[in-house]
């Protein structure tokens, strides 16, 4: 592995460790046993590696939120799919646990998460109009434009308030609580069905 990519994993852990104000380059440098000039050479300060991380994190999020229009897409891929997402936003979460604060300092990010939040609403409100062109959802537009607002805040947040909570936050959790979200806007058949597979989901043994 290159010395660039060893200092994003390094810098990656330690932010999501300790919290990314918590961390300096100073620290990322001796954890990974190299001179602050080598860490230097390659970013010129804390600002380059978090642009850094979060450019791979949108590289990594990017086919998720392009799916191919024609997909033929059975009920429970749309819950694989939600899960590769949190998944996703689990590996990068210091990047959402101050979300505010560092947007603010970063302007570069903040347009960044702007248009991230963009593309992941507009993912999420396709993949509800395929469920009511199937048949399975029944809601208006009005009360489906609400429910992408709902999944999007559950999607960012719901592992910060685990957290926050004293549980390790889990991915199958946010998974649940947004199947549930989804839930009351299905046809009883659909309902009963998702409602049934969340249970089940939830139920599911963490993994190591």
């Amino acid at each position: 592995m290159k010395t660039r990519d060893r200092i994003l994993e390094s810098a990656l852990l330690l932010f999501n460790q300790k919290g990314e104000p918590n961390v300096s380059t100073m620290e990322i440098a001796n954890e990974m046993g190299i001179s602050p000039g080598n860490l230097y050479y390659h970013f010129h300060g804390k600002e380059p590696l978090i642009l850094g991380l979060f450019e791979r994190f949108q590289g990594e999020l990017a086919p998720l939120l392009d799916p191919p229009s024609d997909a033929q897409l059975a009920p429970e891929d749309y819950w694989l799919f939600l899960h590769l997402i949190i998944e996703r936003l689990a590996h990068y979460r210091f990047l959402f646990q101050d979300l505010s604060n560092l947007a603010g300092r970063l302007p570069k990010l903040a347009k960044g998460i702007r248009h991230l939040l963009n593309a992941l609403k507009r993912t999420l409100a396709s993949l509800l109009a395929r469920l009511k062109a199937q048949g399975q959802l029944v809601s208006d537009t009005q009360a489906l434009g609400q429910l992408v607002e709902q999944i999007t805040l559950t999607l960012l947040f719901s592992l910060d308030y685990q957290r926050i909570l004293d549980r390790e936050g889990q991915v199958r959790v946010v998974v649940y609580q947004i199947m549930m979200l989804v839930a009351p806007h299905l046809l009883l058949p659909a309902r009963h069905a998702t409602e049934r597979l969340a249970l089940q989901y939830l139920e599911q043994p963490a993994l190591p």
